[in-house]
C-alpha cells in the first residue's frame, strides 16, 4: 500500500505558507501532533532540509506507515507513540526544549476511515471498535454495552450534537437487552428503525452517533483541551501553530483556546497597556479559513476543514 494513494494532505500549501517562516531557522523543529501517514510531514521535510521532525500519533499502524514513508529523512525524524496531549513529554524525550512549528490535523484519519475493520465508518459493517490506538482502552462496543441510557444520551448530545439523542439512547438500551451490539451494521439498523420518517431525509441517522462514540472512545476533546495549551507553551518565540478541525465541536474548542491566547491581560480602565499585559500570541488568519472550491472538489475530506493559526510573540512575564 502506497500512502500517497490513500492520503491527500488537507490544505498542504496553506500550512507550508503559514508555518514556513518559522522553519527557516537553522535546526528548526517541526512537531506534527497528528502524524497520520506522514503526508504533511513529508512535504515539510522536503522543503526545509535543515528542519527536524518530532511526529506524534496514537495509532501504531499510522506510525509504521509514516516511518516507511519518511525513511529518506531518517536522520531528522523522531516518531513517538502518544496522544497529542503528550507533546511536552515527546519533546523532552527527543531532547528538544522548544518547537518552531506545530501542526494538529484533528479528527479521524484516512487510514482509520478506509480500513473497514476499524469500525469508524457507518457505511460498512464491521466490529464496533473505533479506537485510534487499537492496543488499549475500551471499544465503542464496550461503551454501548456498559453506559446507562442517560450517559448515552449525554454523549450523543454533547459530542454528536444529535437532536434525537434520547430516542437513540433508549433504542440502544432496548436492543442490547436482546443481544450485545458489537457490529456497526446492527447499530445502523437500530438507529434507522428509531428515526422518525419525517426526518429520515435530513442526513444519515448514524453520522452524528458514530462521531459521538468515536470522540468518547478516544477522549478526543479532553485531550485537545490539554494539547493546545501544552503546544502553545512549547512554542519558541516567533514559533507558529496551525490547527485543522473538521467538525464544529472541535473548532469551537480551538477558537476559544486561541481567543484566550491572543487576549490582552490589561485590567479594565488602564489607560496604557503595559508590556506584561500584552497578548502572548497573534492570529495569522482572519477567523477560520476553509478549503477553496478546487481543493474541496479534488479532496472531499477537505470540505469541512476549518484552519486557525497563531504566532507566539513573547514568553509569559
Amino acid at each position: 500500500m502506497n500512502p500517497r494513494d490513500i492520503h491527500t494532505p488537507v490544505l498542504l500549501e496553506r500550512c507550508v505558507e503559514l508555518l514556513g517562516p518559522a522553519l527557516g531557522r537553522p535546526g528548526a523543529v517541526y512537531v506534527d501532533g497528528t502524524l497520520g501517514m506522514g503526508g504533511h510531514a513529508e512535504a515539510f521535510l522536503e522543503r526545509f532540509p535543515d528542519a527536524r521532525l518530532v511526529g506524534l500519533d496514537r495509532d501504531p499502524d499510522a506510525l509504521r506507515i509514516a516511518g516507511e514513508r519518511l525513511a529518506p529523512f531518517a536522520d531528522r525524524i523522531t516518531l513517538v507513540h502518544t496522544v497529542y496531549d503528550g507533546i511536552r513529554s515527546a519533546l523532552d524525550g527527543a531532547g528538544v526544549a522548544r518547537a518552531d512549528a506545530i501542526l494538529f490535523d484533528l479528527g479521524v484519519s484516512s487510514l482509520q476511515l478506509d480500513e473497514a475493520e476499524r469500525g469508524f465508518a457507518y457505511a460498512q459493517d464491521a466490529p464496533l471498535d473505533m479506537r485510534m490506538d487499537p492496543t488499549s482502552g475500551p471499544t465503542a462496543a464496550d461503551v454501548l454495552a456498559t453506559y446507562g441510557e442517560g450517559d448515552l444520551r449525554r454523549i450523543f448530545e454533547r459530542y454528536g450534537e444529535e437532536r434525537l439523542a434520547g430516542r437513540y439512547a433508549r433504542a440502544i438500551v432496548q436492543a442490547r437487552a436482546e443481544s450485545p451490539i458489537v457490529r456497526s451494521g446492527r447499530l445502523v439498523d437500530i438507529l434507522q428503525a428509531a428515526t422518525p420518517a419525517a426526518v429520515k431525509n435530513a442526513g444519515h441517522p448514524a453520522k452524528r452517533v458514530f462521531q459521538a462514540l468515536r470522540i468518547e472512545v478516544n477522549g478526543e476533546l479532553a485531550a485537545l483541551e490539554r494539547a493546545i495549551p501544552a503546544a502553545l507553551d512549547a512554542l519558541a518565540v516567533g514559533g507558529r501553530i496551525v490547527v485543522l478541525s473538521y467538525q464544529s465541536l472541535e473548532d469551537r474548542f480551538v477558537k476559544r483556546l486561541f481567543a484566550d491566547a491572543t487576549a490582552s491581560r490589561a485590567p479594565r480602565g488602564l489607560p496604557v497597556e503595559l508590556p506584561e499585559h500584552a497578548p502572548r500570541f497573534r492570529s495569522l488568519v482572519r477567523g477560520a479559513e476553509q478549503a477553496g472550491e478546487d481543493e474541496a472538489e479534488r479532496n472531499p475530506r477537505a470540505k469541512p476543514v476549518r484552519l486557525r493559526a497563531l504566532e507566539k510573540l513573547r514568553e509569559p512575564s
